[in-house]
């Protein structure tokens, strides 16, 4: 009876210090023992010198939380937006503290980082818009990295921040079966953000959400010929590679935390996120062009147009940069997308990214 509390005890404690969602101790020493070998990749060192400088930037600024996060459905030059896009840049210095915290051991970088990490907390509310929530991704992978580590207040506030997020996610009205934001790209965005949150804090309802959703999502959001419903709709590449960035975060935070390959998973449908990911390559090497939201049916993609925001009018050709985000996410899947990858960001680079990075890190 003895052992059988004892295991139960350490998968318990495994359970609620796992890091599935940012780098975890494994990675951590791998990251610094790439960093400190003589050989050292000079891509590796580029970026995460980038992450260095913007961590100690950081040391010596002021957090600038938002009550509220407000892109979606706003016009490029909307104040709410432009306040916005101001303080999201906090996501990003979360993030290069709490890498440079685990890879240099520095308190100093902890301690700025509960800063940071407590202005958002204790400031923004969350309203269950996962195409704004969506940008929470930095500060979720850093708490991920530094929880168990932070003083006691400061950690339960994070958590309990996060959890709220979480659930706002999913009672919030955007969320309602008649409309189309529970089956389109805003319910890939709402799942990985349910999921990460799930993960990072140990939330197995959370956990089980994002995972069931998923299976629901890729047989009905994505079309067993590899379109999504989102191209569909909007007849963009725009939207059909951002439908499919949070499908790739959730499937490669799904592989590490539980080992099950949602990449290759085929829906009762016949549709995978493979399949779709093979579909919109033809666009990315440039083998096929198109011209978007010709045929799109939403009013406010029209708006944008209207407003001067140029890759939005009707019949602008589609960037292929807008979708090496989407290639390298699909890299830690297949390995043979990278080429395409490096040829559309213009480098030879190992790691044209740091996602690159980390999913060398995680994979290997």
């Amino acid at each position: 009876m003895k052992l059988f509390c004892l295991v139960g005890l350490l998968v318990l404690c495994h359970a609620l210090y796992a890091q599935d969602v940012g780098l975890g101790d494994v990675e951590v020493r791998r990251l610094r023992d790439s960093l400190r070998s003589p050989g050292a990749d000079s891509s590796l060192l580029k970026l995460y010198g980038a992450q260095r400088a913007l961590a100690d930037r950081a040391l010596t600024e002021d957090p600038h939380p938002i009550d509220t996060i407000r892109s979606e459905g706003l016009l490029q030059g909307d104040p709410k937006k432009t306040a916005t896009q101001a303080a999201l840049r906090d996501m990003g210095k979360m993030y290069a503290l709490a890498l440079v915290y685990r890879v240099s051991e520095d308190t100093v970088y902890l301690r700025v980082l509960e800063r940071f990490l407590s202005a958002w907390a204790g400031t923004d509310k969350p309203r269950g818009d996962p195409i704004d929530d969506t940008n929470l991704d930095p500060v979720i992978e850093a708490y991920d990295m530094v929880k168990g580590e932070l003083p006691t207040a400061s950690e339960r506030l994070v958590r309990d921040w996060l959890r709220l997020t979480a659930v706002w996610e999913i009672t919030a009205v955007f969320n309602r079966p008649n409309r189309a934001t529970s089956y389109n790209n805003w319910h890939s965005h709402r799942l990985k953000i349910i999921g990460e949150i799930g993960f990072a804090i140990s939330d197995t309802s959370l956990e089980g959400y994002a995972t069931r959703g998923l299976e629901t999502q890729i047989g009905r959001n994505l079309r067993a010929d590899g379109p999504s419903e989102d191209f569909v709709t909007r007849d963009a590449l725009h939207y059909h590679v951002y439908d499919l960035e949070p499908l790739l975060k959730l499937a490669i935070l799904l592989k590490r935390a539980m080992g099950i390959d949602y990449y290759s998973y085929t829906s009762p449908s016949g549709s995978s996120i493979q399949r779709s990911v093979q579909w919109v390559l033809p666009y990315l090497n440039g083998e096929k062009t198109h011209a978007e939201f010709v045929n799109s049916t939403v009013e406010f993609d029209r708006r944008r147009a209207a407003n001067g925001e140029a890759a939005y009018k009707a019949g602008s050709m589609f960037d292929p940069k807008n979708g090496v985000l989407t290639l390298l996410l699909a890299g830690f899947f297949d390995p043979s997308v990278m080429t395409t990858a490096r040829k559309v960001a213009g480098t030879e680079d190992r790691f044209p990214a740091w996602v690159s990075v980390v999913e060398a890190l995680t994979r290997d």
